[in-house]
């Protein structure tokens, strides 16, 4: 297996996370968007529907990693790469691993909860079954961008008309 990364294909897909991340932002959703990647070819896509589907554990990376495993007819991903707008929470990270997820590649870094070397590194735990390859920065500030985006205009839209 080559460990070669094609910096034009983490481009790539990056981009398209981030396509996936707007919509979320248009349908007011924090915009995560992600993608699995195998053999060159996308076979998941989703972006975060925590509010839509009033469900905590719709996080981007958890609805792709359940499209990948459908297309890949197993739950092992292990010649599969995740690329995803904000590093991954715990939560994610914990099923990153369990699901032997090859590469973990994000755009921003996410200082209070990031779970791939930010606060934790959960994808990397030395105890665990399984450690994912990390490539962080790709496409970082238009993630971040979105990201404080979102955020501005949520706290503007909270403050109360004086």
């Amino acid at each position: 297996m080559d460990n070669f990364i094609d910096l034009q294909s983490d481009l790539y897909f990056m981009r398209e996370a981030l396509r996936l991340a707007t919509k979320a932002f248009e349908k007011e959703e924090v915009p995560v968007g992600a993608v699995i990647v195998r053999q060159g070819k996308i076979i998941a896509r989703a972006s975060n529907q925590v509010e839509m589907l009033r469900d905590a554990t719709a996080h981007a990376e958890m609805l792709a990693i359940t499209q990948a495993e459908a297309a890949a007819g197993d739950w092992r991903l292990n010649d599969c790469d995740l690329y995803v707008t904000k590093e991954p929470c715990a939560m994610c990270a914990g099923a990153l691993v369990h699901v032997r997820m090859r590469r973990v590649i994000f755009g921003c870094a996410d200082p209070r909860a990031g779970a791939a070397g930010g606060v934790l590194n959960v994808v990397q735990f030395p105890s665990l079954n399984h450690r994912c390859e990390i490539t962080s920065g790709v496409l970082q500030e238009e993630c971040a961008s979105l990201l404080q985006a979102f955020f501005q205009a949520r706290r503007r839209d909270s403050v109360p008309d004086a």
